[in-house]
Parts: structure tokens; sequence; C-alpha cells
């Protein structure tokens, strides 16, 4: 499968957006996957937060729409900013829709995948998309909530969705060499629990405090910097926090606490953390593709 990470609706026309993916899905012949998202540091540089409820599900709406052939009226589509209306032209004829018409009818539809972290985006995700990717940590009591918001939200008649998470994996023989790194990859993450406020979904203290000193803490202008550790466990994050929210370990460790997450009806992981292990770990770096990966492909 080939997948952006993760497009929001905001800077971009929705039916390039589409078309871009069609594109994909041709070239590719049928491995496309659209994923989609409210918007984070795309949108923080230039100026905005992530888009509206409402906003995101009009998207929604629209790029099923675009990706399965459909047309959208002019009228129902929204402004593209400040150009005239099409109307002002002086034409016999004009087009009244936005579609896109060279779609190979051979393909499959490219299917939807929505990032969703909070209750209202992982409902919608499941009501609209094929696919919804939790962003809510590796908890499993925090994966069963997001699971279970979902089931309760799907529309019947439609094709079952498909359930993904996105997972912090920090894999190292050596305990708290892997911690070390897991207190630096796990801000940027566990801040989409409370980029708008209070937490979302179940905490405990210990994760309440933890996800505060991250709310609080992070740091947008330096994005993903490896400095932001300190900022954020000066304010509170705990290690156990960390263990809770990433997995974190040895191969043997990591392979259990993966494939007990998929036990719970997840379908996908979206692995964070092996492409930023540090030279300095030589070979060390390579465990989760070559022991982790096939343990997983075996179950």
């Amino acid at each position: 499968r080939l997948s952006p990470g993760v497009p929001n609706p905001f800077p971009r026309n929705l039916a390039v957006t589409a078309a871009s993916a069609a594109t994909i899905q041709a070239i590719s012949g049928g491995r496309a996957v659209l994923g989609i998202g409210r918007g984070d540091s795309a949108l923080a540089y230039l100026g905005h937060a992530p888009v509206g409820l409402k906003v995101f599900e009009r998207a929604l709406r629209h790029l099923q729409v675009l990706l399965a052939g459909g047309e959208i009226p002019f009228a129902d589509y929204g402004s593209s900013g400040d150009a005239p209306d099409l109307h002002s032209l002086s034409l016999g004829a004009r087009p009244e829709g936005v579609r896109l018409r060279w779609l190979d009818p051979a393909l499959p539809k490219v299917p939807l995948d929505v990032a969703a972290t909070g209750p209202k985006v992982i409902a919608m995700g499941a009501r609209l998309a094929e696919r919804v990717t939790f962003s809510v940590g590796a908890d499993p009591v925090r994966l069963q909530w997001a699971l279970d918001l979902a089931r309760a939200a799907e529309q019947p008649g439609r094709p079952p969705v498909s359930y993904g998470a996105q997972i912090v994996v920090v894999c190292h023989p050596v305990h708290a060499t892997a911690l070390d790194l897991a207190m630096h990859m796990v801000p940027p993450l566990a801040r989409f629990q409370v980029i708008q406020g209070k937490p979302q979904g179940p905490t405990g203290t210990d994760a309440e405090a933890s996800l505060n000193a991250v709310r609080q803490g992070y740091d947008m202008t330096k994005h993903g910097g490896a400095d932001q550790r300190d900022r954020v466990v000066g304010g509170g994050l705990s290690a156990e926090f960390v263990e809770s929210f990433a997995v974190v370990g040895s191969p043997e460790h990591c392979t259990q606490r993966l494939l007990a997450l998929q036990a719970l009806g997840l379908e996908r992981l979206v692995v964070v953390g092996p492409g930023f292990y540090p030279e300095s770990w030589g070979e060390t770096r390579h465990l989760f593709a070559r022991e982790v990966i096939p343990a997983l492909q075996r179950h």
C-alpha cells in the first residue's frame, strides 16, 4: 500500500488532493490509500489551528464523492478563495461541477483513511471512511476506548471499517537506552491528546499530569526537535506514562505488546520510531525490522 500521512483539507483544493491520490492509484495499479486529518504543523506554520469539525466532515464527504468518480455541483462545493465565480465568464456553456472524469473504472476506489484522536473525529471516520487510524497511544485501555467509539458509530449496510493505530516503538535490548529515546519521541505524538485543551480519552492521575506537561511544554517552533524532552520532562512527563503510551523495550517485549494490541481488533500499525534510531546504536538499529516484524507476520 502507498499512503500519504497526513494531508489536511485547508491549503490544497480537495479536487487536487483527490486527483493526486487517484494518480498514485493509477501508477501503482490500485495500491493507494488517501490519509486525511484535521491538520497540525502544516496549518500552524500558516497561522491556523486544525480545521473545524463541520469543515472536516464536508471534506470527507466531498473526497468520497470525487474518489468514486461522482460530481459535486459548484453550489455545494464551496469557495476556492478570491477568484470570481465561473458564471462571470461570458461563454455559451460552462462546467457545472467538480469531477475527476479520467478515473479508470477498472481500478478500485481509493480508500479514505481518517487520522483520529478525539471522540468526534473517531466517530466521523467510522461513519464516512473505509479506514480509521487512531493516534491515542499504545495503552490498551485507550485503544479499546477508541475502538468502542468507532464500532458504535459504524453505519449499517456499509462494508466493515478497517482500524489501525499510529504507535511509537523504540526497540533496543537495553531498556534504559530504549526509554531515553522514547522520552524524546513521545511528546510529538502525545500532544495530539491535548492540542485543543483537556486530555482526550480515559486517563489516570499520572497520565493526566504527563499530558498536561506535554501541553504546557511543547514548543511548536521546534516541532519534532530533540530538545523538546527537557522542557516537557521538567513539567512532569513521567517514564511510566512514556512506557504506557509507547512500546519500549527488547524485541521480545515489543513483539508481545504489539500482538496484544492487534488482538484488540487492529488490522495495521503505523509504526513511528525505527527510522529515527541513532546510528550510534549500530546493528541494534535493525532489530525491529529483523526480529519484530517477522514475529508479527508469523502470527
